[in-house]
């Protein structure tokens, strides 16, 4: 490979369609494309300050670089990534990828990142301003994951995510076939109108939580008692380990808890109106 180090560029399309090429320490100043249509690159500690920098790229690792905020929208239409230790600091992350490996990121402007991809390995990431991430995506898999930011996971497919700490609302609306473990959710309106969406050994807090679910299960979790009106229409095998504020309405299935502080079920339940509601006595 040939050896690019400690060299800035600028303007737009500085390297455009290189290849075989290892980067080290270089600056990308503000202009944009610099590296659009390249395959096979190494960057190590290179820093990013301009718009589109890495479009249409085949085969890329990026470790150790910064990403500033004027490089926004800053990986889209690419394959094959690995990125470790490196910050972002710009928002529109990551669009229309297939094959994502992210191991100790931060992204701080995390707004509307990671739309449309595709089979993606995260390790250790923390994000933050994470409005509408995750859109449209699946395959994807997540270990000790910390996010802020709404409307995450929207239209998901086959996800799983361990040991994360999640502050959303609106999180997970139409998923389908997502699992979460040993996690904290928090935010308002979870898991709305999803199918085959499981919890186990999770917390969560917020109001209406898990409504309007098809095959909802839920294994050892706990509820806040700010989780009122929950399970409203939904068909749910749930067993939670502490009380519930209030139930409503449940379509189907059963729903185990410590106790419950109201259980509401008035003629606007769907049929078939059976979901066994009861009192765990042990």
């Amino acid at each position: 490979m040939q050896l690019i180090k400690d060299e800035h560029f600028g303007g737009e399309r500085p390297l455009f369609a290189s290849h075989d090429l290892k980067l080290e320490g270089v600056v990308f100043e503000p202009g944009e494309s610099a590296l659009k249509c390249c395959r096979n690159l190494e960057l190590s500690k290179c820093s990013f300050q301009g718009k589109y920098p890495l479009w249409h790229v085949d085969n890329f690792v990026v470790e150790g670089c910064v990403f500033e905020p004027g490089a926004r929208a800053a990986i889209w239409y690419s394959d094959k990534l690995t990125m470790r230790d490196t910050r972002v600091d710009a928002p529109k992350m990551f669009r229309e990828m297939d094959g994502i490996t992210l191991e100790n990121v931060v992204i701080s402007d995390a707004q509307e990142t990671l739309w449309h991809v595709r089979n993606v390995k995260i390790t250790d990431m923390e994000v933050s301003n994470a409005d509408y991430l995750f859109m449209h995506s699946s395959n994807i898999k997540i270990k000790r994951w910390r996010q802020k930011g709404n409307y995450a996971f929207q239209y998901c497919r086959n996800v799983e995510i361990h040991n994360a700490y999640i502050e959303a609302k609106d999180s997970f609306w139409e998923t389908e076939n997502v699992t979460i473990y040993d996690s904290e959710i928090h935010g308002e309106y979870l898991g709305w109108h999803s199918k085959k969406l499981k919890l186990v050994n999770c917390h969560i807090s917020g109001t209406q939580p898990l409504c309007y679910c098809t095959d909802l299960v839920l294994e050892n979790c706990t509820f806040a008692p700010d989780c009122d009106l929950a399970f409203e229409d939904s068909i749910v095998r749930a067993t939670i380990n502490s009380a519930i504020t209030s139930v409503k309405n449940p379509r189907s299935g059963y729903i185990r808890a410590r106790g419950f502080g109201e259980i509401i079920i008035d003629k606007n339940i769907r049929q078939p109106a059976d979901c066994k509601i009861e009192k765990i006595l042990k």
